[in-house]
This record gives structure tokens, C-alpha cells and sequence, in this order.
């Protein structure tokens, strides 16, 4: 498990400090990996258009290939859903 984000590598550190996380995070400040993956799109909020983030979970089976992609993640009760679709493979 990791996490991308388009922050840059000084961000993910002082982020994954403070909330003491465990999960290996990636910087991906060109946004390559997440355009590959859908994660990095248009987004709009008060009315303004902005290109972010899409809040996305990809699995990715022992095979290397995509098993299942989540898009517009909400937080609870989503890491439940990962693990029993994972559990499933």
C-alpha cells in the first residue's frame, strides 16, 4: 500500500510526521502516475474549475494488472471495502 499525491516530497514528509502514518507515500509533482491512473482531473469548488486530486483507490492484483478502481472516495468504511475486495482475489 502507498500513497501518491502531487505534493512535493518535503509535504508528504512533514504530513506523514504529523499524522504518524506508516504507509509509504510517493510525490508525483508532474502529475504522471496520476493522470495514468484517472486520479488528476477537474474539479470545481465555489462555483471556480480547477484541475487536483480525484480521490482514488486503485488495487492491483499479485499479477501486476488493475483488479478494481474506486473513484470518489469517501473515507469511512472505505478501507473495509479495499480489504474485502483484496481478501477476494
Amino acid at each position: 500500500m502507498l500513497g501518491i499525491s502531487a505534493d512535493s516530497l518535503k509535504a508528504q514528509e512533514k504530513f506523514r510526521d504529523k499524522h504518524s502514518l506508516k504507509v509509504p507515500l510517493i510525490s508525483d509533482e508532474k502529475h504522471e502516475m496520476l493522470e495514468a491512473y484517472g486520479a488528476w482531473g477537474e474539479k470545481s469548488m465555489y462555483g471556480k474549475s480547477f484541475l487536483g486530486i480525484l480521490r482514488t483507490t486503485v488495487l492491483v492484483g499479485s499479477d501486476g494488472k488493475v483488479a478494481k478502481i474506486w473513484r470518489n472516495v469517501r473515507v469511512d468504511g472505505h478501507a473495509d471495502q479495499v480489504l474485502e475486495t483484496a481478501r477476494s482475489l
